[in-house]
């Protein structure tokens, strides 16, 4: 979720703390919230039981412990089908996923990070991070430096100072620096590449999609392993890769811009 909660009032302070219970991933004690909570244990208190009673908390008193509520459930398909480019690109990306026989992720830039918004797995799928709903860095992942490099100046600007560089493997690039370098070589060459760079022994090739005017609305990618591929192997998949975007660009285009 977003960390944009400064000076938005108590909207902002609730969504805080729905932040906080989310970050736990299970059913989380009031003492523990309150030991990282910026809030008085009157005003911690007061915002849990406002989200209890609006649904986007559930509260067990058996265990005493709040989790996420069942509202966030309907909020949470409501966005993905109106906001996000999942369902216009599934019948796509289903057919990508059976032609190239790989992992295919479809993914937008939320806040500077990767959203993934779907992903096709392929009949022999690999564990890895990326899960539809899943949030990820942008500098480091081959969806995210697709559409970092279409961006423009002002708007890459601000998603770079988003970034964290964090050192996640030997090939993680960790300096604006070198991020610009790369983007200036993925804007001419069309594609993207994840060399395991978010994580070891994971691959991908990954291509943005565009706006009828260039803007990028997403990215899609074909991922694998270094065990079953080689990076020059993904090549292959470049043709296939950059034909499921245009479609999906064009199908994007009444999603965008209704009538």
């Amino acid at each position: 979720m977003n960390k944009q909660t400064g000076g938005d009032g108590t909207v902002g302070k609730a969504l805080d703390v729905l932040d906080k219970v989310a970050e736990k991933a299970r059913p989380v004690r009031f003492h523990e919230l309150l030991a990282e909570s910026s809030h008085p244990k009157a005003t911690l208190y007061r915002l849990l039981q406002t989200l209890v009673r609006q649904g986007m908390l559930s509260y067990s008193d058996e265990q005493q412990t709040y989790s996420l509520g069942l509202r966030l459930m309907h909020l949470a398909h409501a966005a993905w089908q109106q906001s996000s480019l999942a369902p216009i690109a599934r019948p796509f990306i289903d057919h990508l996923a059976q032609a190239v026989g790989e992992t295919v992720h479809l993914a937008q830039l939320d806040n500077g990070q990767v959203l993934y918004v779907d992903k096709r797995k392929a009949a022999s799928p690999i564990e890895m991070f990326s899960q539809a709903g899943k949030i990820g860095p942008g500098y480091c992942t081959g969806v995210g430096k697709a559409i970092m490099a279409f961006l423009d100046e002002p708007q890459l600007s601000q998603v770079i100072q988003k970034q964290s560089f964090y050192h996640y493997t030997p090939n993680t690039l960790t300096t604006s620096e070198r991020l610009r370098s790369e983007l200036m070589s993925i804007r001419s060459d069309g594609v993207s590449f994840d060399r395991e760079e978010h994580e070891p022994g994971i691959i991908c090739i990954a291509a943005p999609i565009l706006s009828l005017s260039e803007r990028p609305l997403g990215a899609l990618s074909v991922t694998t392993s270094t065990q079953r591929k080689s990076v020059e192997d993904l090549e292959r998949f470049r043709p296939d890769l950059l034909e499921t975007a245009a479609k999906i660009s064009a199908a994007a285009e009444d999603w965008q811009f209704p009538g």
